[in-house]
Order: structure tokens, then sequence, then C-alpha cells
């Protein structure tokens, strides 16, 4: 639990590096922390002298059946202090990776070269491990000979179950953003940095709620799997969705926050890359403001490309 917490709490500081000040939780989540942070707190000494363990949520949260309930990083945080100081918690397994495997694409047209990496790495033993029983291990998907190449984090709950890239509200928002280019999702590739949806510790919760970042062994040993794509796909440029992203494309401790660099073309690999918030950035800040950050950076792709752009696209999410 307690590993579990610090995942969390990490997220919500980017979060809040990136502007983000709530995020909804639905009730089934909240019983979930609630449930793993009883469990939890039962392991503490009869002996040990410590402030009680509280529920990470704020003190004026309703409890009411099927209302999101919002709170902020800080409560989150002070909650995973007292969980570290209560609670006797053995530490998570997480084994050591191996290096990154060497891909050698084989000879042939995109489709054999492509058709060959996918069963390089659904076979691969170290991804396969990182999955929970009955889920995928998760390949870009696209046009082959794309002009454009979105890359995203990680997978989730959605795209483990279906072996997909954004196939969860925030694809369904990436397909909307792409038709909103002139484009369809067919007409570009899709990737992640990871793999594999990265783990968070077992808790009393059977499913897996929520997502943590990879950290920079776990990116590492997925690059050359992103970078044997790119060499298929050939894009004329990268779409670096999120700040995840951008740090496993350009490095990391490149950038402290996204709007240091937001907007601003950089390279990969010999690629251009224009990087940008995550489309579950706008799902958690549905506003013309945070929608129009993310299409003044499609905007620029748009122009590089020398797609067609119509007033009434330039005019997109401008507030009235």
């Amino acid at each position: 639990m307690r590993a579990a917490l610090t995942a969390l709490t990490d997220e919500l500081k980017r979060l809040k590096a990136s502007g983000v000040k709530t995020v909804s939780v639905s009730d089934e989540a909240l019983a979930g922390l609630r449930e793993g942070i009883a469990a939890r707190s039962r392991l503490v000494e009869p002996s040990a002298k410590a402030s009680p363990v509280r529920t990470p949520v704020s003190p004026s949260a309703p409890a009411t059946t099927g209302e999101a309930t919002k709170f902020n990083a800080a409560t989150v945080t002070a909650a995973s202090r007292d969980i570290q100081t209560t609670a006797t918690v053995a530490p998570a397994a997480n084994p050591k990776l191996p290096p990154p495997p060497n891909v050698s694409l084989h000879a042939g047209d995109k489709q054999t070269r492509w058709d060959a990496l996918l069963a390089q790495v659904t076979q691969d033993p170290v991804c396969r491990q990182q999955l929970k029983p009955g889920k995928k291990v998760v390949l870009g998907v696209g046009n082959l000979d794309a002009r454009i190449f979105f890359c995203g984090e990680a997978p989730g709950a959605e795209e483990e179950e279906q072996g997909e890239p954004f196939v969860g509200p925030a694809g369904q928002l990436l397909t909307r953003m792409i038709q909103g280019m002139g484009l369809k999702r067919s007409d570009v590739y899709i990737g992640n940095i990871m793999n594999w949806r990265p783990d968070l510790p077992a808790t009393a919760v059977a499913a897996q709620i929520g997502n943590r970042p990879p950290t920079p062994e776990e990116m590492a040993y997925c690059l050359p799997y992103l970078r044997a794509q790119l060499e298929i796909v050939a894009p004329e440029m990268i779409v670096a969705l999120g700040s995840t992203a951008a740090q496993a494309l350009l490095g990391s401790g490149s950038f402290k926050t996204l709007g240091e660099i937001r907007g601003q073309w950089k390279l990969f690999a010999g690629k251009p890359v224009m990087v940008t918030y995550h489309p579950s950035y706008i799902l958690r800040n549905p506003t013309n403001r945070s929608k129009r950050a993310i299409w003044e950076d499609l905007l620029k792709v748009m122009e590089r490309a020398a797609l067609p752009v119509s007033d009434k696209q330039r005019g997109f999410f401008l507030d009235k």
C-alpha cells in the first residue's frame, strides 16, 4: 500500500505541476482505497505510537453514492505520509529489469517488418512477465505510411484489455482531435512509450485502480520497440502526448514542467517532435482554455505537414 500511495502521490504532484487542481474519484475507487488502508493499518504493532491512519479524502468530501468526489494533492500527500509512518509494509516485488532488448527488424515490406516486430514484442518474456492474467502486450497501430506519429505514455485498463493503444476515453478524445485536423485515425500512427501497463502493488482490491507513470528503467526497456516502429513507419514528425512521453523522447530531466516546452519543436531519432498535453489533460480540465492550448500545438503540426487549415479550424476553442 505504501508503494501504491507513493505512486499516487507522485502522479498527483505531476498533475499539479501541469496546472491541475482537482481530480474526480469514483465511489468504487474510494472504497478500494479505504479497504486497502484498513487492511494495512491492522499491520501496525499494538505498541506503536503513531497518529491515526486517515483515508486520503478531503474531510468535506460528500459520501453520496454515485457522486464523484474531488480531493486535492495535498490531502493525498498527507494521507500517504500517515500510512508510511504507521504501517509496516513489505516492499513491493520489483525485480530489476534486464538490459533493453536488441531489436533487429526483418527484411521485407513495411507490413512484413511490422508483423515480425509485433511477434517479437508480444513474445518478449519481460513484457509478458509484467502482465496480469488475461491482459495483453500493446504495440502501436495505424497507417504504416503515416506522416504523423502520435506517441503517448503507456497502456491503461482498456488498452491492456484490447492490446491496442488509445482505445479508452483519452483515446476517443484523441480520435476526435485527429478528426479536427481533417484526418482520420487510420491516416496516422499511434503508439506508446510502454508496451505494458505499469503495475501498482497488490492491495486488498483485486483490480488495479488508477495508473502510475513508468519508471525510467521501464521506459528504457521499451524504447527499442518504439524506435523500431519509427524506423518502419518513417513518419515526418512525432507528436509527444504528455510529460512522460516527452521525458522519454527528450531525456529525463530535460524539463521540469511540460509548460516549459509545450508547443515547441524538438528532435528525437532525427525526427521533429511537437510536445503537447496528453488528451487526458482535457478530460480533467474540459475548458476552452485547455482545449485551445492543445489545439494550438496541433495547428503547428498541421502547418508543418502542409495540411489545409481553414479559418474555422484556426478559431477552434477561442473564447467568445
